[in-house]
């Protein structure tokens, strides 16, 4: 849900150094979305393959955790599972704001206007059943466990680093600290 709590929340800022043999678990979707925002060319389009398929979300993940790899942190990939009742009227939500994301990317697209394309663009990015198998296949290629949680993969991490089966959480929000996490990276980012 991306939670704010940068004002009561105490930072420690930590180096890779720091993490070496330490196990961290990664939510997926966080890092995913991440790599669909992100990875794109000027006019807001994704990175493709000949195909025409998405694969920013690949390249993403194939360039950090091969960097992460290479620093030695252990890494668990953590899944979505199914959504939480409470989260229907958060998706919908966000369904909307896609939604209206998209008609300003095509409304900017006939103007020819290539900043507002490229800021829609990351607006409307969507995470597919296929960007989701084909970025386990990977992960798990690369010799790295995945796992799918039974509901929200924040609280899936949180619980794993509570039991003490994981060292940190890593995420770019705050919300395995509301699941009850007792260290979270924010921004885990190297590449």
């Amino acid at each position: 849900m991306g939670v704010k709590l940068t004002n009561i929340v105490p930072i420690k800022n930590i180096s890779f150094e720091d993490l070496k043999n330490k196990k961290v678990g990664i939510d997926a979707s966080n890092m995913l979305y991440q790599f669909l925002a992100s990875i794109r060319g000027k006019d807001g389009t994704p990175l493709m393959d000949s195909k025409g398929r998405i694969t920013s979300h690949l390249m993403g993940t194939w360039t950090r955790l091969s960097n992460l790899l290479q620093k030695q942190i252990k890494m668990v990939v953590i899944y979505d599972g199914k959504p939480p009742a409470l989260k229907f009227g958060t998706q919908e939500n966000r369904h909307e704001k896609k939604q209206i994301a998209q008609i300003k990317y095509e409304k900017a697209k006939y103007e020819e206007d290539i900043e507002s394309m490229k800021k829609y663009a990351k607006q409307t990015s969507r995470l597919s059943q296929d960007m989701i198998k084909s970025s386990r296949e990977l992960i798990n290629a690369m010799g790295i466990p995945t796992i799918f949680a039974p509901s929200e993969s924040d609280a899936q991490i949180s619980f794993m680093n509570e039991r003490g089966d994981i060292d940190y959480c890593a995420s770019s929000d705050y919300d395995c600290l509301l699941h009850g996490a007792r260290k979270l990276i924010l921004n885990l980012i190297l590449f």
